[in-house]
């Protein structure tokens, strides 16, 4: 059974390595400046499958990388949280109040 790719990323490591970047960049400008700063390769990893658009700012990078902002916050603490969401929903007709 093959192993299962982890991006072992944090956000804040992505923000890092793109702090000196000037936006709207784009994908080559991204990667071009993470090699530039020394970024680990898990980090390139990530920024290398990014889609080829120009991005905003270092934020806009790192949600298409799909890092988390939160990645304390783990898989399981997320499904529970989107569990009791559901829970917490205002029924239409109730939101005008």
């Amino acid at each position: 059974m093959p192993e299962e790719l982890t991006i072992m990323a944090t956000y804040a490591d992505v923000l890092q390595y793109l702090s000196s970047l000037d936006y709207p960049a784009e994908k080559d400008d991204v990667v071009r400046e993470a090699e530039r700063e020394g970024a680990p390769p898990d980090v390139l990893r990530a920024l290398r499958a990014l889609p080829p658009v120009d991005y905003a700012n270092g934020n806009e990078v790192a949600r298409s990388a799909g890092i988390e902002a939160a990645p304390e916050v783990g898989a399981s603490q997320r499904a529970a949280q989107a569990r009791d969401k559901r829970h917490q929903r205002v029924s239409q007709h109730l939101r005008s109040i």
